[in-house]
């Protein structure tokens, strides 16, 4: 499963670089024969795009690295750092072409040659189209934060080189000098935007945020068919890269042998971590009726009890 993860996320990080270089070159092209902002911002996006392919490109490979003696979790957060760094190219991109289209609009200026600049579009957008249909797949299959993230330049792609045919016929055929530079404004607060909602999620990772209530639910859903865990409590999850992480407490008879108790808890890990590909789980036994002083206020909460009253 990991090998196959390796794989993918590393076909999904090349096949972004080689459409970074190949979009860099045709709308190099076209920035030269129609002095478009709006292409212009196109061309720095997918610069950056490239750039922030690399960086994925390494934070896929060290994050399918497997634990060692330094590193005993594994390498997961390779791919929040990796999507960290994109944010912060997203946001460089966004700022450039938003002064670009200030001064554009300041100083006045036309578009030129509208047919090339339309026709480099159509080109991305289909490249794009076929990128981003392979990177859906690649997160469908993974769960990558770094090519999800990745994905997102690609998505705002979409929408750049639709904004650049936008700005070019309305400058070019309809007169609206300063459809341009709109534009361009429009596509850098996209930019920001998805980068805002990108970093909250990459944030959530690298500070070990819990699991959604959904998954949390199911993940207690799961653990409440077993009847021994008749008090599962001290519930605490997160997730690192393609790595899920999982322990809580469970009170077990203090009757009970070390043998059977083991036992148990091998058999309730067997399958917890059957339903939940990819999850390291820590059981911690107490004797039935041992309080805890709790180093949290969530510590002593019963699970199963939540999970009626919220039914």
């Amino acid at each position: 499963m990991s090998d196959t993860r390796a794989n993918l996320t590393r076909s999904a990080a090349m096949a972004s670089m080689v459409t970074a270089l190949f979009l860099g070159a045709i709308k190099g092209w076209a920035v030269w024969q129609t002095s478009s902002t709006a292409m212009l911002g196109s061309l720095a996006d997918t610069s950056l795009d490239f750039v922030a392919s690399m960086a994925t490109l390494v934070g896929v490979w060290v994050a399918a690295q497997p634990a060692d003696e330094e590193h005993r979790f594994g390498h997961g957060k390779a791919e929040s750092l990796a999507a960290m760094f994109q944010i912060i190219l997203i946001v460089l991109s966004a700022s450039a072409i938003a002064f670009r289209a200030v001064l554009r609009l300041v100083e006045g200026g036309e578009t030129q040659a509208a047919e090339e600049g339309i026709i480099v579009s159509v080109i991305a957008i289909l490249a794009t189209f076929a990128l981003i249909a392979w990177q859906r797949h690649v997160i469908r299959r993974t769960g990558s934060l770094a090519i999800k993230t990745d994905s997102v330049h690609y998505q705002s792609d979409l929408l750049l080189n639709l904004a650049v045919i936008a700005a070019l016929v309305l400058d070019q055929y309809l007169g609206f000098s300063k459809a341009d530079p709109l534009f361009g404004l429009a596509i850098a607060a996209w930019l920001l935007w998805n980068a805002w909602q990108a970093a909250t999620e990459a944030i959530d990772h690298l500070m070990d945020r819990e699991w959604p209530e959904e998954k949390r639910r199911a993940f207690v859903e799961a653990a409440a068919v077993h009847p021994e865990l008749s008090n599962l409590h001290d519930l605490r999850t997160r997730t690192s890269g393609s790595h899920e992480f999982a322990q809580f407490h469970v009170d077990l008879p203090g009757s009970m042998t070390v043998e059977q108790a083991h036992d148990i808890i091998e058999r309730v890990e067997e399958d917890l971590c059957a339903r939940f590909p990819g999850l390291e789980l820590l059981i911690h036994i107490d004797p039935l009726g041992h309080v805890d002083e709790p180093d949290n206020p969530l510590a002593e909460t019963n699970e199963f009890e939540q999970l009626k009253d919220s039914e």
